[in-house]
């Protein structure tokens, strides 16, 4: 919905204020809001992806993701983020036109979102990574061309918030991957250009890694 956005950019820009469709829901201000992606549509950068038959609104989404080195079960803050063993690149890709409709259900995102994900083939100590966390500069490019430059800064809640949330009786286990959520203006739809067939993404969080595509 690249004409939406466009339009509800120029609201923000007059108003100064967030557009009423976008508003966090209340629930946010309490805990973290998530859900969960299918590990076994989960590719590896380089890898040639197709758009769904489906859909044809294909987009992606810039995220910064964490692998945990150590199980946890109710741990607090401090204990998950020791839990961490690195960081990676993640890419959340979204069918635009099928999630619209899945979001509307009250159910949250299906065949929008499960699909496909991909992540980086390399991996960042936690030891490089965490003194930045709040400060990684990060990019999109298609085809060769800079589309956005954005950043990780303004996490809601921290690392260690989240996984201590998420292990609320529920046990965690060693290589579970949990991401960030799209890193603002990482994604197509804010900047006003999906995904086509013969596209090359390429996105970017520096000292991280970063992930390549090519859209069959």
């Amino acid at each position: 919905m690249p004409a939406a956005f466009r339009v509800t950019a120029l609201y923000e820009k007059l108003t100064g204020a967030v557009f009423p469709a976008f508003r966090p829901p209340k629930l946010l201000a309490r805990q973290p809001i998530y859900y969960f992606g299918n590990h076994l549509t989960m590719v590896a950068s380089g890898t040639p992806v197709k758009i769904p038959s489906y859909s044809r609104a294909l987009d992606y989404e810039l995220e910064l993701g964490w692998v945990l080195a150590r199980p946890l079960f109710n741990a607090t803050p401090d204990e998950a983020l020791a839990a961490v063993g690195g960081f990676v690149v993640v890419n959340d890709f979204s069918a635009r036109d099928v999630q619209r409709a899945e979001m509307q259900s009250g159910f949250g995102p299906q065949k929008s979102k499960h699909f496909l994900s991909s992540m980086s083939v390399t991996m960042a100590g936690p030891e490089n990574i965490l003194p930045r966390i709040d400060a990684l500069p990060a990019r999109v490019e298609i085809n060769g061309k800079h589309v956005s430059s954005l950043t990780s800064a303004g996490m809601r809640y921290s690392v260690g918030e989240v996984l201590a949330h998420l292990s609320r009786d529920e046990r965690l286990h060693p290589g579970e991957l949990i991401a960030s959520g799209t890193l603002p203006g990482g994604s197509g739809l804010e900047a006003g250009r999906l995904l086509q067939s013969g596209d090359e993404l390429r996105l970017v969080i520096e000292e991280v890694g970063e992930i390549v595509h090519r859209i069959l």
